[in-house]
């Protein structure tokens, strides 16, 4: 089987006018990992990842500090992330209610994200790409990593959503499952998935070996 390895992009710009792209916090997070794997002697047959600006930074910043050539970055859109901007605005003009206030916290916009995309997948409200176009979507992604050769190993930079909807394929879950694990991917961290044509299965989630250190608890994220 070929092997793929996930990557959720680092913090990106939660608050700011443009969210796609990563904070300096972010950009760190990249190279850590980076520098990890290059410590371990990790090595990556080929490396896709999203054409979102967060994942193409992410993916620089981990070449930059495993010390490899980021010319050998493929961009894959399949592995950009649902428009959640767009989820949460379509969800907010059917419940007004629900919308968070004006300077409220991350928690508030956490449960609000959950049942816009609750909404979304009962298919209670139109956001440009349906849930069911996005399933379709990902799973494309999901054939060209199955389409590897066996024993190869691809480094996969891409989002939490994204990520969710890996993972709820490979446990054969259901659609619900991408709302809870969505909400637990933490920034850059490391899922491994084994595939072969027709299947994919789930290996480890969720790691975070270059932030799990006493001097850089603090620096572990989720948006």
């Amino acid at each position: 089987m070929a092997e793929f390895v996930t990557v959720r992009h680092g913090q990106a710009s939660f608050g700011a006018a443009d969210y796609d792209k990563l904070s300096e916090l972010g950009w760190r997070q990249a190279r850590w990992l980076g520098e990890h794997w290059q410590s371990e002697g990790a090595g990556f047959d080929r490396i896709l990842c999203g054409d979102l600006l967060r994942h193409r930074e992410t993916a620089r910043g981990i070449c930059e500090g495993a010390g490899l050539d980021h010319s050998r970055v493929e961009l894959l859109p399949q592995l950009n992330e649902f428009d959640f901007q767009s989820v949460m605005r379509a969800y907010g003009e059917l419940d007004p209610a629900a919308v968070p206030a004006r300077g409220a916290g991350r928690s508030d916009y956490y449960r609000f994200l959950k049942k816009a995309m609750g909404a979304w997948i009962r298919d209670e409200i139109g956001a440009g790409e349906s849930w069911t176009a996005f399933e379709q979507r990902i799973g494309e992604a999901l054939a060209i990593l199955a389409d590897s050769p066996r024993g190869s190993r691809t480094l996969v930079v891409s989002s939490g959503g994204a990520i969710a909807m890996m993972v709820r394929s490979a446990m054969e879950a259901g659609p619900e499952a991408v709302i809870k694990l969505n909400m637990q991917i933490r920034n850059t961290a490391v899922s491994h998935f084994f595939s072969s044509p027709g299947n994919t299965s789930l290996h480890s989630f969720n790691h975070i070996p270059h932030l799990e250190r006493h001097d850089r608890r603090q620096f572990i994220t989720y948006s």
